[in-house]
């Protein structure tokens, strides 16, 4: 009897012990690839400040801006499994950059655990405000006879803003050149300055722009209209049939992070972005939460590496 007991209390034991291990229990650090102040980074800070109640760590947010959110997705490969790193990313990082560079130093899939989305947001089209252009038609028609608005700036090359030009070119018939900038706040810049026609970026970035006064969006990207902005159609509502799709941030661990510190770090996100103070401050940025588990995450990468993947391959464009 005293054996059974104290194989059972060794059992208890265990137990405690093994859940315990299960705990992410160290302080968190979130990878971004990009710039503080960028939309990439905001979104970070947003939720890392709702995860800290739920996870009882540290969440602190670690900028490593360079080759196009690269950086720091290498170093989410070189992190230890053990849930004390995360990354959050655009799309650009586990769906693009497969598609655009022959050798990359990292495998999204291989590489990577998704944990969750964390967010949609739509591309727009804007145009110099000075300029008289007010609708799609309107500037397909006067690039048809003027040059220097037949080129359009976007935030990198290889990015989602750079393909959607790429698809422009192809219904409308016009040879677009493709201006790419380092970020899309110099692309702003550029237009504001007449260097470039048009520019296509994420509304995030664009949206103070067009509230100033100093851009005027003719079309979004997106399947409905933007809540932010009812009053711009989108690409199919504005005569571009087809040629609609949004981008996502999302957050993924290092490859082999044990379920149970992924069903944690999935559950504080989805937490977070049910918490209506988060909900509404991503939303006046632009951002639509979304939330999931990471088996969601991973149907919407593949979703989209076979949405992209023939535009890419259409394009003839190669990052490397």
């Amino acid at each position: 009897m005293k054996t059974f007991i104290r194989q059972v209390l060794a059992a208890a034991l265990w137990l405690l012990t093994a859940a315990a291990a299960a705990q992410v229990d160290r302080p968190v650090k979130i990878l971004v690839g990009f710039a503080a102040g960028g939309s990439a980074d905001m979104a970070a800070r947003l939720l890392a400040e709702r995860m800290q109640p739920e996870l009882k760590q540290t969440v602190v947010v670690e900028n490593k801006p360079g080759a196009g959110g690269r950086i720091a997705a290498d170093m989410l490969k070189n992190a230890p499994p053990d849930g004390g790193t995360i990354m959050l990313t655009p799309i650009v990082v586990p769906v693009l950059a497969p598609l655009v560079f022959s050798k990359l130093s990292y495998d999204p899939v291989a590489d990577f655990a998704p944990v969750a989305r964390v967010a949609d947001f739509q591309f727009g089209l804007s145009v110099n405000a000075a300029n008289p252009i007010r609708s799609v038609s309107e500037l397909i028609t006067w690039s048809r006879f003027n040059a220097s608005l037949a080129n359009y700036g976007t935030p990198a090359p290889g990015s989602l803003p750079h393909f959607f030009g790429v698809q422009i070119a192809k219904a409308t018939g016009i040879d677009y050149v493709h201006v790419p900038f380092n970020g899309g706040a110099p692309a702003m810049n550029a237009l504001i300055g007449n260097q470039v026609g048009f520019v296509i970026d994420n509304v995030v970035d664009g949206i103070e722009m067009y509230r100033a006064g100093k851009t005027r969006m003719l079309a979004t990207s997106g399947t409905q209209r933007s809540p932010l902005l009812p009053e711009v159609p989108t690409f199919s509502e504005a005569g571009l049939s087809g040629i609609e799709g949004v981008s996502w941030f999302a957050v993924y661990a290092p490859a082999k992070t044990p379920e149970p510190l992924l069903r944690q770090l999935n559950a504080a996100i989805n937490k977070a972005l049910a918490a209506p103070g988060l909900r509404e401050r991503f939303t006046r940025l632009g951002l639509e939460p979304t939330g999931g588990t990471p088996a969601d995450l991973a149907a919407v990468m593949q979703r989209d590496t076979e949405r992209w993947a023939p535009v890419v391959k259409a394009s003839g464009f190669r990052a490397d």
